[in-house]
């Protein structure tokens, strides 16, 4: 199932906030704010990451001209437990306010219901953001930083990154052409720090079902696989019958960290993806580089509880189609 949108929804503003760590990557000419220490100035890593979510909404508010009562709903999400974060920032910007959870496919998510929103009648302007904190989401999956604890290569870092951009019935900017949401697989990946692999099936499958001509995409843009991830991604797309060529198959995981050893096979988080999107990529679509995009976002729906379970890792896509052009 995908839908296209007859009204294209506009990204009018966009804007990412960083980490120090964020701050020294490829792509830290494309954000707006970075922390300049991982606490953001706050008492706790789960706060520092609300701050990054006020701060992104904050911004791309502004870029866009727009007062909160303009706007009419902010869809957002993180990965802690029931979104707190997130929650204490709705309750910072008083929007109307409708919680998100894909883990890191949040940023998509928000983007697509945004553009079903605008499209059907039901909102003017829509204000969507993702976040994660590296300290915070570590802490509560894994182990907490300051343990030392030692990480296979295939595992990835999170971001401590927010993305936010504003979806508006009118105005000039990227477009939202499409959405295909995602359907939840599970290949049987039990192994939280190898979120790749398991989430490399439910991209191929979403994109499959969205792409008819990859060569009409000026990139197709997964996030979050890493480089684990898209090793096996390419080559289930190339079992399928769909090549892709390394020049426009990228991920956001790469892309945000570059070649940085520290990150293993790659960056991840919900911030990751949405950072990367509303930063880098829609600067590319704003200059017309690039006015053909689609993004699939990809997220390991598990939890602490499911792991300590012994439980295998289901995991989903949302794949959204940019284009830049009048809408």
């Amino acid at each position: 199932m995908t839908w296209t949108f007859k009204t294209k929804p506009v990204i009018i503003a966009a804007s990412s906030v960083g980490g120090p760590f964020e701050a020294k990557g490829p792509l830290a000419s494309t954000f707006d704010q970075f922390f300049e220490k991982l606490d953001g100035g706050e008492k706790s890593f789960e706060k520092a990451q609300r701050r990054l979510m006020e701060d992104a909404s904050i911004h791309a508010l502004k870029k866009a001209e727009l007062t909160n009562e303009k706007v009419d709903v902010f869809l957002a999400g993180d990965l802690i437990n029931q979104m707190t974060p997130t929650n204490f920032a709705a309750r910072t910007l008083s929007i109307p306010f409708i919680g998100l959870y894909n883990a890191c496919a949040t940023s998509m998510a928000g983007f697509m219901t945004g553009a079903v929103l605008i499209d059907g009648g039901y909102a003017t302007n829509v204000l969507t953001a993702a976040a994660s904190h590296n300290a915070a989401v570590e802490k509560q999956f894994r182990y907490p930083t300051e343990y030392g604890g030692q990480k296979p290569p295939i595992s990835q870092w999170t971001a401590t990154a927010c993305g936010a951009a504003v979806l508006s019935s009118s105005g000039t900017g990227p477009y939202i052409h499409s959405a295909t949401p995602g359907r939840v697989l599970d290949y049987g990946v039990t192994d939280p720090f190898n979120m790749g692999t398991a989430m490399a099936p439910a991209a191929a499958d979403t994109i499959i079902r969205h792409v008819k001509n990859p060569e009409e995409y000026d990139c197709i843009i997964t996030g979050d696989l890493g480089k684990t991830g898209k090793q096996i991604f390419v080559k289930l797309l190339k079992d399928s019958g769909m090549n892709l060529s390394q020049t426009s198959m990228l991920d956001c995981g790469e892309l945000l960290y570059g070649s940085e050893p520290q990150v293993f096979s790659g960056g991840s988080g919900a911030g990751c993806s949405a950072a990367v999107t509303c930063g880098y990529i829609y600067g590319k679509m704003i200059t017309k580089e690039w006015t053909r995009v689609l993004i699939a976002a990809t997220g390991a729906l598990l939890s602490p509880l499911s792991v300590l379970q012994k439980d295998s890792i289901p995991c989903i896509a949302h794949a959204v189609e940019l284009r830049m052009g009048e809408a």
